[in-house]
């Protein structure tokens, strides 16, 4: 009889304690001069972001064929664009002529025609046609073989519903460099998630590396977060490095089961702020229903042998989710309340749960100024395929002078990273110290001196 296979969550429920990690061979000092200097900003751009895997939007952004979106980093300028065949593909945002930019933005082209010269171009990139208003001879005469002049192609592949790219022509397959991370998030179906609430890029006065090291560590949210303090508990944290990735859960509102008694921690759940937890609004009516279930005439709540208030709300979840029709087989109890948190190398943060998920990605900004940067907010959400359409929040790019109202917490995020950047800018400050509950800041900046101190890919 053939072993059942392990679901991939398994090695996130099983991985060691954030503090019984070892992290004797990470440097504890990480120098402050990567947040703000510009001759390392200029390393980091060569050694890192023109060779390194990025996400550069939703695939849902681009649903229909033509639709296209420009991808800038730094000064350099990519096209999007989903062909006729249903195929997403980058390509250097320079046509064939005279390196003209013909594409800015958003938008949908059957093809895309330079506004210089009039050179067009197909879906594919391939180089449809070239105008010589006064020239009467063929196009071989005019400027030769225009089957050689085609758009310039970048490494394109789609992954989870994101669209990743590579500058680097010669960078390895996407497979490759997500590793065991793929098998362990394709489970989530997050292909099939939408944008809802959240779906914006907004500029911060931070270096983008202030913003990965927020989202790394819960540490800070006794101090940023009290509000929610009360729902962590660091001890309980698993961590798990995946190659250049890494990831780390906390079981659900962990502190509730700490001896508060039964009814307290049952309340706790169905009193959970939907506001931070959107992707539990549906579960906790049905949560209180299966509550009510065990209470005896009296009212006292008595629970089953083996049962938990945390199974209780897992069950209320998958209940939920199948009814809807999300397949939640491959996916353990544990992720249908506990959220994952994965840092995807270099610049992604994705907090993920069973139907939901939150992904923050932050970007150089293009003035190239190393104590700024833009950060990509989307929140994810898995709703039947009838609802995805009208349900889905547009893309929106807030203007330099506005500020989008995010929620407390990520709001309370915002403000405290140009704080930091503010101290990291300091020139009396060579180094900052990391702490023994910060592993993924470790494991990141490890990663780091490999990339862009020329060690390349490890």
């Amino acid at each position: 009889m053939a072993t059942q296979l392990a679901k991939p969550g398994e090695r996130v429920d099983n991985a060691p304690l954030s503090c019984e990690l070892d992290l004797s061979g990470y440097r504890k000092q990480i120098p402050t001069d990567r947040y703000h200097s510009r001759d390392y900003n200029q390393r980091e751009r060569e050694n890192l972001w023109m060779r390194v895997w990025q996400i550069a939007g939703r695939a849902e952004e681009i649903p229909e064929a033509g639709d296209f979106m420009e991808y800038r980093l730094f000064d350099q300028s990519f096209v999007l664009v989903r062909g006729r065949d249903d195929k997403v593909r980058g390509f250097v945002n320079a046509c064939r002529h005279r390196g003209n930019a013909f594409c800015e933005g958003r938008g949908n082209a059957p093809r895309f025609t330079c506004p210089y010269h009039n050179w067009s171009y197909g879906l594919d990139g391939q180089c449809l046609s070239v105008a010589k208003p006064d020239f009467d001879g063929t196009t071989e005469e005019f400027v030769g073989d225009k089957n050689e002049l085609g758009l310039i192609e970048v490494q394109v592949e789609c992954f989870a519903g994101f669209v990743f790219l590579n500058p680097d022509p010669d960078a390895p397959p996407l497979d490759s460099f997500l590793g065991d991370a793929k098998e362990m998030l394709t489970p989530y179906r997050i292909d099939e998630m939408v944008a809802l609430g959240m779906n914006l890029r907004e500029s911060i006065d931070c270096n983008w590396k202030v913003v990965m090291d927020a989202f790394q560590e819960g540490y800070h949210v006794q101090g940023v977060h009290p509000e929610l303090a009360h729902m962590t508990n660091l001890g309980a944290e698993h961590c798990s490095f995946v190659g250049d990735h890494a990831v780390t859960a906390v079981p659900f509102a962990a502190s509730m089961q700490a001896g508060l008694g039964l009814e307290a921690e049952v309340e706790g759940y169905l009193n959970l702020p939907v506001a931070n937890f959107p992707g539990f609004a549906d579960a906790l009516p049905r949560l209180a229903e299966i509550v009510a279930g065990y209470r005896k005439e009296d009212g006292t709540l008595e629970l089953p042998s083996g049962a938990t208030p945390i199974g209780l709300l897992q069950q209320a979840v998958r209940e939920k989710l199948e009814a809807k029709g999300l397949d939640v087989g491959n996916l353990t109890d544990g992720q249908m309340s506990d959220y994952q948190y994965w840092f995807l190398f270099p610049n992604v943060f994705l907090q993920v749960r069973s139907g939901d998920g939150t992904a923050i990605i932050a970007e150089p900004h293009p003035s190239g100024d190393p104590t700024r940067c833009n950060w990509r907010v989307f929140a994810l959400m898995w709703l039947p395929p009838e609802e995805r359409e009208a349900q889905r929040t547009q893309y929106t790019d807030i203007a330099e002078d506005d500020h989008f109202p995010y929620f407390l917490a990520l709001e309370q995020d915002f403000v405290q990273m140009a704080i930091q950047q503010r101290g990291l800018n300091s020139r009396q400050l060579p180094y900052m110290v990391l702490t023994k509950q910060e592993p993924k800041i470790h494991h990141f900046h490890d990663g780091m001196d490999r990339w862009v101190e020329g060690a390349g890919e490890g």
